[in-house]
């Protein structure tokens, strides 16, 4: 049973049918899906949900597939981790790490929207999906597609880090590197989406992929004990998670599964790429659009988007909610990750090393109630992002294969009598 009413203009209101469309023929916005809440509410409860097998798909009524699910079928519902040892280090009471660096099969929160995407063009009778990407969405849709058995076509910008070029090609699909940054991918795969009848997943597809994005957003609110976070800090790039993890809490409490949401929400973004932070902090409405810095100037990519699909959308999620924005710098991403692995034994792309600097920022501005809950947003696997953190984190201890050499080297002058001390006692 199919609840999705069909898509409808988040500017003007003009409906269009269930097809692959995203911009509004009269006023150029977004498309997003409709759905028939009543007859959700009719459908959906904690019980059903709590039936279901582990993944995204258990809250399929607000999903906008018209059939069953054809992928995805193991991905989605990641830890939300309670962090004690990093919440005192931050100085706060209750503090949570919702770890989508584990979501399979590529590690990272581009395995809840793809599925979605790809089941939806599978419906509407696509053979060939593709996507501009920087980095994890290729990783994402290049498995999905493999296992999907469609051609796929993935665009990326010509400097990526080699993990998540290897991360692509391992599934055989057609990789091309486009000389320019991602937004000069995005312009060209959205010529291509014009042109050849494909998928592309955040071009035509995009009304479909971002509801995916919700799931991260259900999964908090039911691994909390079906309730919203204090306060929640997430990463942006082209904007597609933060305001649908908003929505997903908004949809949530229509349908009485959880109380009021109160949680105010916070976009944290790198100070190499930041154009929605610097539009918060100068009051728009709007998000100008900036030149992403040199590679070379930063340790961060999964970012860089300097020109956000969805950057409006974001700033209107953190108006409503009360929350901010703010950014970090490299020395700080780099050592967010580094504290975040050393103390909870995460390990996080550099996504959410800006996502966990950001954190400390707001909570040492009073911007974070240290007495509230909060819940901090990992998007991805720091095995994706080795170059940001190789050079900084020291090299392993060289030793003989002798005992001596492990006493004199790793343990230093005097070892042997204070081992043999140690092991007496």
């Amino acid at each position: 049973m199919s609840f999705v009413r069909g898509l409808k203009c988040k500017e003007c209101g003009q409906e269009y049918p269930k097809e692959a469309l995203y911009v509004c023929e009269y006023c150029f916005g977004p498309l997003e899906v409709e759905y028939d809440y009543a007859a959700v509410a009719g459908q959906i409860s904690r019980d059903v949900i709590a039936r279901r097998p582990q993944n995204l798909w258990r809250y399929r009524e607000l999903l906008p597939l018209d059939g069953d699910p054809t992928d995805g079928l193991n991905s989605g519902f990641t830890p939300l981790v309670r962090a004690d040892k990093l919440a005192r280090v931050l100085g706060v009471r209750e503090l949570w790490i919702k770890n989508d660096g584990v979501n399979f099969p590529t590690l990272s929160y581009k395995d809840r929207v793809v599925p979605v995407a790809m089941s939806k063009a599978k419906e509407l009778g696509f053979d060939t999906v593709g996507c501009a990407s920087t980095g994890n969405l290729a990783n994402s849709v290049s498995a999905h597609g493999a296992k999907a058995g469609l051609r796929r076509f993935l665009f990326i910008p010509h400097d990526l880090e080699l993990g998540k070029v290897v991360g692509s090609l391992i599934y055989q699909p057609t990789l091309v590197a486009v000389n320019g940054n991602y937004d000069d991918v995005n312009r060209l795969c959205s010529e291509i989406a014009s042109k050849y009848r494909w998928a592309f997943v955040n071009v035509n597809m995009r009304p479909y992929y971002t509801e995916g994005a919700k799931t991260y957003g259900f999964e908090v609110a039911e691994q909390l004990g079906w309730r919203t976070p204090d306060h929640l800090v997430c990463p942006v790039a082209g904007g597609t998670i933060l305001p649908k993890i908003y929505k997903a809490f908004q949809e949530f409490e229509r349908m009485e599964l959880i109380g009021p949401v109160r949680t105010r929400i916070f976009a944290a973004q790198a100070a190499t790429c930041a154009p929605v932070v610097r539009a918060m902090h100068s009051g728009q409405d709007f998000v100008p659009p900036v030149k992403p810095a040199p590679l070379s100037e930063s340790v961060d990519t999964s970012l860089r988007i300097g020109n956000p699909a969805d950057g409006p959308y974001v700033l209107e999620a953190l108006r409503e909610t009360g929350g901010w924005a703010d950014m970090a710098t490299n020395d700080e991403i780099v050592d967010a990750i580094r504290l975040l692995a050393a103390t909870e034994g995460i390990w996080t792309e550099t996504a959410g090393g800006t996502t966990l600097a950001v954190t400390r920022k707001l909570i040492a501005a009073g911007k974070i109630d240290p007495n509230g809950s909060t819940v901090v947003c990992i998007t991805g696997n720091g095995l994706k992002t080795i170059e940001a953190v190789q050079h900084r984190i020291g090299a392993p201890m060289q030793i003989a294969a002798s005992l001596k050499s492990f006493e004199q080297v790793v343990l230093g002058g005097g070892a042997s009598e204070r081992a043999a001390a140690g092991v007496a006692g």
